[in-house]
């Protein structure tokens, strides 16, 4: 408390408004946090060199963390379903025998049905296809 000065403040009521809505959503203790929280923000908004990218930097900053975590989320979920999908594939291969021709012509019908369907194929269709139902 040392380092604060008080001073007079004199706001307009939808201003004191939007203040006792949000300042614990920003986690702070009282509405004088929040008010001295804006004020630094918009100074350095005000004084950052190009005012028109301070705010822009920090939406890219925020959605590059968002970006990043998703990306390292799907590329473990990606890592696991293709270690499944290897086992898969080679308990298939253990079992069953097929020729290379049946094998790079059921590679095609594949990926075609791949891109017809953008990759939402199941189990149960391919049952279907194999029976020829």
């Amino acid at each position: 408390m040392a380092n604060k000065r008080k001073f007079p403040l004199w706001v307009h009521n939808e201003a004191m408004d939007q203040v006792q809505k949000h300042y614990k959503d920003d986690n702070c203790k009282s509405q004088s946090e929040f008010i001295e929280k804006a004020i630094i923000f918009y100074c350095g908004f005000l004084s950052a060199e190009d005012n028109k990218k301070y705010l822009p930097n920090i939406v890219v900053s925020s959605m590059r963390g968002i970006v990043q975590d998703s990306e390292n989320r799907i590329a473990r979920v990606l890592f696991k379903m293709a270690v499944e999908m290897a086992i898969t594939m080679n308990v298939l291969a253990a079992k069953e025998d097929v020729d290379d021709i049946t094998l790079a012509r059921l590679r095609a019908r594949c990926v075609d049905e791949v891109k017809k369907t953008n990759g939402a194929i199941g189990f149960a269709d391919a049952m279907k296809f194999q029976k020829g139902t």
